[in-house]
């Protein structure tokens, strides 16, 4: 096409339909369950042993972070609150917290006891990578830590995932644990077996009756 043929048809589109075409959507926000927290595996196995991570680096931090968690609550009081009633859902969080930790743990066991090889070290690694989103530096100080502890929530995706990795893992479990039993005579085949009467053997007597004697 020559520059002033195409000059031509790039002059008879019509701008105004250019101008008003519809913009191509956004893409949907994934839900709470599926978001994938920033550094975390997506991995079932190691993501659960990386929820566990950052909730044990959590509850661990709380005796250190409660006398300015309390220094914060304090100082900035909305009108009609209790000072106890905030505290307490640090409290509350500690408690949920634990009880987390023990379905994480679950989770975790049964993944490694339904796995045909050893997967624990992979689990330590996601662990430690958990744990270290609570890692600061020195120019974070401890107001802005404290304010960043008081506003973490663990990731939605953390118990989802840690629920169908227990259930997939048991019942992974139970098909390799009758696999690998033993099989043995069924009651059957035992009766039968009591049934049987061994013949004598020929060289020996039967009970009552004399050996015959030996032709000379």
């Amino acid at each position: 096409m020559t520059p002033f043929a195409l000059a031509l048809a790039l002059f008879a589109q019509d701008p105004a339909a250019a101008e008003t075409a519809p913009a191509p959507a956004p893409a949907a926000a994934p839900a709470p369950e599926d978001r994938l927290p920033p550094g975390a595996p997506r991995e079932d196995y190691p993501f659960v042993a990386w929820c566990y991570g950052a909730l044990r680096g959590y509850l661990d931090l709380h005796d250190e972070m409660m006398p300015e968690v309390t220094r914060i609550e304090k100082q900035f009081r909305k009108p009609g609150t209790r000072l106890e009633d905030d505290l307490k859902v640090y409290a509350d969080m500690r408690r949920d917290g634990r009880v987390r930790l023990q379905q994480f743990q679950a989770a975790l066991t049964a993944a490694e006891k339904a796995s045909v090889r050893p997967i624990n070290a992979t689990g330590a690694v996601a662990v430690r990578q958990g744990r270290q989103i609570w890692n600061t530096g020195p120019e974070v100080t401890k107001a802005r830590k404290a304010q960043e502890w008081m506003s973490w929530a663990l990731p939605v995706r953390c118990e989802t995932v840690s629920a169908s990795l227990e259930s997939r893992s048991n019942l992974i479990g139970a098909t390799l644990r009758a696999n690998q039993q033993e099989v043995r005579p069924s009651a059957t085949d035992d009766a039968l077996q009591a049934t049987v009467t061994p013949e004598p053997h020929p060289a020996t007597a039967a009970p009552g009756e004399a050996a015959a004697p030996e032709t000379p």
